[in-house]
């Protein structure tokens, strides 16, 4: 039995799954902000009410915004107040007698859910990226999460913008601030809120980016203009990772990834922007959505 947990500012999200796979349970409570020994106990409990009513003592995986620091295993997230700077996963595991807990960061997690997708599950790779409110991802090999060194692998977010994606948005080029305390990454280009930031910056004007994704389905010249900028962007920036990462394939998630040319017109756009041997992977929308934290954080234990 796998259990994961999707821990997020606001909520815990909780499922257990079989050995098949199948989420067998699942449950949400309120997530402590405040009180960091309530965290523990809140995580505890569910552990052991779903070890009463299975039988067994499932496998514990864990996903949030944030990640550990590599060495002391002290937990770096600003949207969970009561976990900030605590070494969260050691301390469940110690309230919970030593028993076995994964973390992963939750882009992680939803990455790794997608590579477990009995459609994708025969790929030796899979990058999974994050278009929502930011960019960012997570890169699965045999069915493993990737972290790295410091637990920072799969940030692609901070990776600046490729020169030839900077010259390619012209001599008016926008250099965005960041929230990790540099400019240009590519969090700010690529993300929704870049899209809306980019599409202001060019014409003077604050759209939401549905609105301007409807326009252009409507045809509205701005909106097309815009769009092929943007997708050209888009193009450039996973031709430079794929260089890279060489992934077997690609899955979207987050609101953006809900854009369909992304994926007609992407693929083909990217060629010129791999090395003459490379073929673009196969660019696919997630299938498991809001679920996907979940069923990541639990498949972090499966051998």
């Amino acid at each position: 039995m796998y259990y994961g947990f999707d821990v997020g500012g606001t909520k815990i999200e909780f499922g257990a799954f079989d050995n098949d796979l199948n989420r067998v349970a699942t449950k949400r409570v309120p997530t402590p902000t405040t009180d960091y020994q309530e965290l523990i106990d809140t995580l505890a409990t569910l552990v052991r009410e779903a070890d009463e009513e299975f039988g067994v003592e499932g496998k514990i995986g864990i996903g949030l915004p944030g990640m550990e620091e590599a060495e002391t295993g002290a937990v770096l997230t600003v949207n969970i107040g009561a976990a900030k700077g605590k070494t969260l996963r050691k301390d469940l595991e110690a309230e919970l007698g030593g028993r076995h807990v994964a973390l992963e960061n939750d882009a992680n997690c939803f990455a790794l859910s997608e590579a477990w997708d009995e459609d994708l599950q025969h790929y030796p790779s899979v990058a999974g990226l994050i278009m929502g409110t930011g960019f960012g991802g997570g890169l699965i090999y045999n069915g493993k999460v990737f972290s790295g060194k410091n637990n920072v692998a799969g940030e692609l977010g901070h990776m600046r913008l490729p020169l030839d994606a900077w010259l390619h948005l012209g001599e008016n080029a926008p250099m965005f601030d960041c929230g990790c305390e540099n400019k240009g990454c590519i969090d700010n280009y690529l993300s929704g809120r870049g899209f809306e930031m980019l599409y202001a910056h060019q014409y003077g004007e604050s759209l939401k980016a549905i609105q301007v994704i409807e326009n252009f389905y409507a045809g509205e010249e701005k909106a097309v203009e815009f769009v092929d900028m943007y997708l050209e962007l888009v193009a450039i920036c996973f031709g430079n990772m794929m260089t890279a990462l060489d992934s077997h394939v690609i899955v979207l998630g987050g609101g953006l990834s809900n854009f369909d040319e992304i994926y007609r017109q992407v693929p083909e756009r990217m060629q010129k922007h791999l090395l003459s041997v490379a073929k673009p992977p196969a660019i696919l929308k997630a299938k498991h959505g809001d679920s996907g934290g979940v069923r990541g954080a639990a498949f972090l234990n499966i051998e």
